[in-house]
């Protein structure tokens, strides 16, 4: 298979064109990237590290192999789209941290929750999944932790249940959007109508913002009522019972802190996030979700702190940052050394060999089921950035005749909700095992392993038979599809109310100030 894309098979002047590939190039590359994942996986070395590692291995390789790229050509294998919306949302969640507001809804979550662990739990679960999917789950699960922490530590509670809760609806209601979760960052840029537009097959079917939340979102709201009801099962002695504190003073203590400044920040960041929306609808080359981030953390700085930047931008988790941009350093020498062609070849010649009316059925189970497996073992970052040129290369294939958009689709569900399966499988997993093991509390593989995978599966089996009504039948009248879906969604939704009143009984246990 040909990389349709043309990489940079070009006569221009002063563009890199690469070299003829030897035999041993794929092999190679399969080794580097083997290398670099266990490196992650084991913790060798700090992540960042290694995929900076991966890509100087990467463009030393190309170089050996002929006329590599220069220091320019590499630059802009950086994805420029995926650093700005990072950078931008991590300053702008940080100056609105400092305001306390995510202190004082926990707070407000515990006084909801009457004293009942299990309420408490679902209220802080649906708190983080909508941060998560409006911010980052990243961001928010390192704002979210630590108070839960603080309140299990009030509350006399063990808090590694709460925080393995918090985390897998940090990772489902991340899927929802594009800024939700790090894989569909990489999605939303790398398949946004910007990135494709030298693509001559695939330039009119690029996704944008909204298109996350009409795809992904109902699977996501499809999978919450049944992950509540597992984790009830799951974690029922960790969340039973009840405890009960003085709430005032408990509100004196996290309240918020400057409500000036949340009324000026909270103000930019619904600006921000209808933005995001409004991006969609007004397709632009400059007006993107990575300007949108960074215009809106310059204009918080601007109305907030013009004097004193240094804060807000020490929030920046530059680590992550680095990371991402060794990451894509990485891939795309991999890529010109032939290994998204071996990967494409082989996904290809699987979906070819089923009937071309099963085509996408086959296509979209493959891509979703191997994305989870793969995302739940390795993390789901580098595995997306892997993929999506091979999503590229399948849906530019005019002998299978695949639509980016149900592909595309799968990927992220796949890689999402996957991240639920082991505590490596997503960065906001490892984050939260950082924190909670700062404050005393390991997490470890096999006991974040016996809550996430079990959740893992069941969200995937969901969001399966969801991707398949929606995108791989063919209905001979579109209205069964969406009753069908809706049924779906009322079904669970309708749920939540008797899971929310009815608490786990085993080991139930009553404590009281």
């Amino acid at each position: 298979m040909q990389l349709t894309r043309a990489l940079a098979a070009t006569s221009e002047p002063g563009v890199w064109t690469p070299a003829e590939m030897p035999e041993w190039a794929v092999p190679a590359a399969f080794g580097i990237l083997t290398i670099v994942y266990a490196l992650i996986v084991f913790e060798v070395v700090h992540r960042a590290l290694a995929a900076a590692v991966g890509g100087i291995v990467a463009v030393i390789t190309l170089h050996v192999i002929g006329n590599g790229p220069d220091l320019g050509t590499v630059v802009t294998w950086i994805d420029e789209e995926t650093i700005g919306l990072l950078i931008g949302m991590m300053v702008i969640v940080d100056i609105l941290g400092k305001t306390g507001v995510f202190e004082w809804a926990a707070v407000q979550a515990y006084a909801l929750s009457g004293g009942s662990i299990w309420r408490l739990s679902i209220i802080l679960c649906t708190i983080t999944a909508v941060f998560s999917a409006f911010l980052d789950n990243v961001t928010t699960i390192l704002l979210i932790v630590p108070v839960t922490i603080q309140i299990a530590k009030v509350l006399n509670l063990e808090p590694i249940p709460l925080i393995i809760a918090e985390v897998m609806f940090s990772n489902i209601g991340g899927a929802a959007t594009q800024i939700g979760d790090p894989p569909n960052i990489i999605i939303g840029a790398q398949l946004s109508s910007q990135a494709l537009s030298d693509n001559v097959i695939l330039a009119d079917q690029g996704i944008a913002f909204i298109d996350f939340i009409i795809h992904v979102g109902p699977a996501v709201i499809i999978a919450m009522a049944p992950s509540f009801w597992l984790l009830s099962k799951l974690e029922s002695e960790g969340l039973s019972g009840e405890r009960h504190r003085n709430l005032d003073l408990l509100r004196l203590r996290y309240n918020i802190r400057d409500a000036e400044l949340l009324k000026k920040s909270g103000f930019i960041l619904i600006l921000v996030i209808l933005a995001f929306f409004a991006h969609s609808s007004f397709p632009h080359p400059i007006f993107t979700v990575a300007t949108i981030a960074l215009g809106g953390a310059v204009l918080m700085l601007l109305v907030t702190s013009p004097h004193h930047v240094e804060g807000p931008l020490e929030a920046v988790e530059w680590t992550t940052i680095i990371f991402f941009a060794g990451l894509f350093i990485m891939i795309h020498g991999l890529e010109y050394m032939g290994l998204i062609d071996a990967i494409a070849t082989g996904i290809s010649d699987a979906i070819s060999q089923a009937s071309e009316e099963n085509r996408l059925m086959v296509a979209v189970l493959l891509l979703l089921w191997v994305s989870a497996i793969a995302s739940a073992f390795i993390d789901n970052i580098p595995y997306t950035a892997t993929m999506v040129p091979v999503v590229i290369e399948l849906a530019s294939d005019p002998e299978l005749n695949l639509q980016l958009g149900p592909l595309a689709w799968a990927l992220a569900l796949g890689a999402c909700l996957g991240g639920n399966g082991t505590i490596i499988g997503a960065s906001a997993n490892v984050v939260a095992a950082g924190l909670a093991e700062e404050a005393g509390h390991d997490i470890s593989f096999n006991r974040f392993f016996k809550t996430g995978f079990p959740i893992m599966l069941l969200s995937v089996a969901l969001a399966t038979v969801y991707a398949v009504v929606r995108y791989a039948v063919d209905w001979p009248n579109e209205m069964v599809k969406w009753v069908i879906i809706g049924a779906m969604m009322i079904a669970s939704l309708s749920l939540l109310p008797s899971i929310y009143g009815n608490a786990p009984t085993e080991s139930a246990h009553y404590e009281a100030e």
